[in-house]
């Protein structure tokens, strides 16, 4: 059933070559979910790597798909703004949340810096051992030998239990930190069919949950998860008077420390399948796996793209962006330049610079917990390598209907015991 459905998804998507380069919209969900999009990149790469989409179901915007442009416009914070809207949509006028990363200095800088001890080196040395052993006690609870959904039982499960860690959040109630990041990323903003009353309803008990917790933190001493830096920080401490902001920051570190984390972890069980000399390569040599993690990301791009406005008429590589006009910085795109990175259609796990890759952003808005992504993947190959043979897919990935989050719905798995 499944694997008819994604024909049928696949099939009615049309050959890029086929389409009017003027009329080709790479911003359809329906390609990333039929994992086509990269033949889309490559035609626009090779023939307008700055390109004018005049109609899209977003309206008219820009696309930005070589790495080094990508980087240009991502660094360049006084011609291009990231004020409210980061993703390709426009947020509707009645409910578009504010938050520090779609914002601009001075205001982003102060609310990000009240957040980053979470993450920070020393607070991640010592999460270390935690994660190991919430890595471990998952891995064991696996069947061997039986089919199981790989991105339910591990990928979403141990994002689950590090984002709890980092809001300090009730461990019971932990499930619903996924179920509030697929509803914050499934919106027409990126393409998806929603409704979108439901989706601000249940938004609304996301932002009473954590209000009660941000009172809670307030009247206790200051400690190092999210909710208790925003609320004893100088710069955020009345943010909860302000709703809407409060619940715009929480939106945005809720899908920054699950969504992107559990697309790459599934990520990599898909392409070590898809390449056993890869994973040949690997267990020879178990080293490689903080260079891998690099490339799973890299390869995957766990956000296919950030959008820009344009706050000034720009003449950008020939051509004229006017101001107001949409720019959207193709990631998965720049990931996969050929005139910056080698093979780059490869996975290769012992790539030169693997953390040469655009997964993160540039500039003032570079992600914040890539760190914590990177330790996550890597202690869990860590131990995937120590307990099993291999991590066998046994039938076809679901890759979740969006133009921002690559990500999969489904990832059917068998384990195979160390002999």
């Amino acid at each position: 059933m499944a694997e008819a459905a994604l024909a049928s998804v696949h099939s009615s998507v049309p050959d890029p070559s086929s389409i009017p380069l003027e009329a080709l919209n790479v911003a359809q969900a329906e390609i990333f979910q039929a994992n086509v999009h990269g033949e889309y990149f490559r035609r626009l790469r090779r023939e307008a790597p700055v390109h004018f989409c005049p109609d899209s179901q977003f309206g008219p915007y820009w696309s930005i798909t070589k790495y080094n442009d990508i980087m240009a416009v991502d660094t360049d914070h006084t011609r291009f703004s990231s004020e409210r809207d980061i993703v390709i949509g426009d947020q509707p006028q009645g409910f578009a949340p504010p938050m520090f990363i779609a914002m601009d200095n001075p205001k982003h800088d102060a609310q990000r810096k009240t957040v980053q001890p979470a993450v920070a080196p020393q607070r991640l040395n010592e999460l270390q051992d935690l994660i190991r052993q919430r890595v471990i006690t998952i891995l064991d609870s696996l069947p061997v030998g039986e089919e199981f959904d790989w991105v339910e039982r591990v990928s979403k499960e141990l994002t689950t239990q590090m984002l709890a860690t980092l809001f300090d959040f009730p461990f019971e109630d932990r499930h619903l930190l996924p179920y509030w990041s697929d509803v914050t990323t499934t919106s027409e903003t990126v393409g998806v069919e929603v409704d979108m009353n439901e989706r601000q309803r249940v938004l609304g008990e996301c932002l009473e949950y954590f209000s009660r917790l941000w009172r809670e933190r307030a009247a206790q001493p200051m400690k190092f998860d999210f909710i208790s830096l925003l609320a004893h920080g100088e710069d955020t401490k009345d943010m909860i008077d302000k709703p809407e902001e409060f619940l715009g920051n929480l939106m945005l570190l809720i899908v920054g420390g699950n969504d992107t984390t559990r697309n790459s972890i599934s990520a990599g069980v898909v392409e070590l399948n898809r390449n056993p000399e890869e994973y040949a390569k690997l267990t020879a040599n178990p080293d490689l796996v903080t260079n891998m993690v690099s490339e799973i990301i890299r390869y995957q791009t766990p956000l296919g793209h950030m959008r820009r406005t344009a706050l000034e008429d720009v003449d950008f590589r020939g051509q004229k962006i006017k101001k107001g006009d949409r720019v959207v910085m193709w990631y998965v795109s720049g990931n996969r330049d050929e005139e910056v990175i080698d093979r780059p259609d490869e996975f290769l796990i012992d790539r030169e610079k693997a953390r040469q890759h655009l997964s993160f952003g540039f500039g003032i808005h570079r992600c914040m917990g890539n760190r914590v992504g990177e330790m996550q993947l890597r202690i869990l190959w860590e131990e995937i390598l120590q307990r099993f043979e291999r991590v066998e897919v046994v039938g076809e990935p679901e890759r979740v209907l969006s133009n921002f989050v690559m990500g999969y719905s489904k990832l059917p798995v068998v384990l195979h015991a160390k002999a």
